[in-house]
């Protein structure tokens, strides 16, 4: 029988430090109807990512958060059941913001077609999505990575991360990844090709740059902040690159540290770090689509995925995330393809 009941995930309260599973809650109603405009989604794949703490915080920032009661914000990839405009079919392969759900009703605009061919529907939202563009352009225009250079990536098997190094090799760098296991570590260099890699939770980050990059550090993509990112500091050359992408050291702390207290590096090093939100690059995004695709078809860009099933375990396997727990992109099968 077709289904009837809509299952979704909204926020019961906002938690101080690390969220927990009372902090979001499941409820019940029926499929919506798509008024006349709109189309009824029925969502596949649904994308966790480290940016959706900020959005359960009620503090200032680029997005307003979600209210309590209101549906988690995230990304999914879904089918069109039903359409009432002439800009989508039924059966189309559709990706947006549609949130923690398994059906919703959207007018389209915040909706693009996936196209088949480029890769696993999966992949539109982790290599050939939101992680995989934000890999590409803050490596690539706010990094500037130059053949020679030593590259360095934190959170290096994560979503972000693992493209990040790889995009760095194919420009002929040498590329270091810090991760938080011996097995991502072992991951990032024996599968993706990374030159060199440093278990943060077993090895001191500023031993360790010293011995593995005596030459120093050209570009730093930042995608946790804290101690590692004043490590890495300590190491970085003249004319450096550090990209900030994510802070997901202090995303659970109730007040952040101090820190970092070594920015004079970046007067005496005449170097620039620089914050940026992927969405700047929206207008090149299918042409770094299309190139990343060709990496992928050519086996010279690999990916990971960390599949949890179901819509009722998004709450455990998104604060699993925020401590580490997730080996590569996270992402929720809500149904069947």
């Amino acid at each position: 029988m077709p289904a009837t009941v809509n299952r979704e995930i909204v926020l019961a309260s906002r938690p101080d430090e690390i969220p927990s599973e009372s902090d979001f809650r499941a409820v019940e109603s029926p499929i919506p109807s798509p008024s006349e405009g709109e189309v009824l989604v029925r969502t596949m794949w649904l994308s966790l990512d480290p940016y959706m703490r900020g959005r359960i915080r009620d503090a200032p920032s680029y997005s307003p958060p979600v209210q309590i009661g209101e549906v988690m914000v995230g990304g999914i990839v879904g089918e069109v059941i039903e359409s009432r405009t002439p800009a989508f079919q039924a059966g189309d392969i559709v990706n947006g913001s549609l949130g923690w759900r398994e059906y919703a009703t959207s007018d389209g605009s915040d909706l693009r077609k996936v196209d088949r061919g480029l890769g696993p529907l999966s992949t539109a939202l982790g290599v050939l999505g939101m992680p995989g563009m934000t890999a590409y352009f803050g490596l690539l225009d706010v990094g500037q990575p130059e053949p020679g250079d030593t590259v360095v990536v934190s959170a290096a098997s994560g979503a972000v991360g693992q493209v990040v190094g790889q995009i760095a090799r194919i420009m002929g760098c040498k590329v270091v990844g810090i991760a938080g296991t011996a097995q991502k570590v072992d991951y990032v260099i024996n599968d993706l090709g990374f030159d060199y890699g440093i278990n943060y939770k077993t090895e001191d980050v500023n031993s360790a740059l010293s011995n593995l990059c005596p030459e120093g550090v050209d570009v730093y993509f930042d995608n946790v902040g804290g101690h590692i990112t004043d490590a890495v500091m300590e190491h970085i050359n003249t004319g450096a690159r550090i990209s900030v992408c994510g802070q997901i050291s202090q995303y659970n702390l109730a007040e952040p540290e101090m820190a970092p207290r070594n920015m004079r590096l970046l007067i005496t090093n005449q170097a620039k770090m620089e914050g940026f939100l992927v969405g700047k690059f929206a207008g090149n995004f299918e042409h770094a689509r299309e190139r990343m695709a060709g990496w992928i078809k050519s086996g010279t860009l690999r990916y990971r995925e960390d599949v949890v099933e179901g819509i009722e375990n998004a709450p455990r396997a998104f604060i699993g995330m925020m401590s580490g727990e997730n080996f590569g992109k996270l992402l929720v099968k809500v149904s069947e393809e």
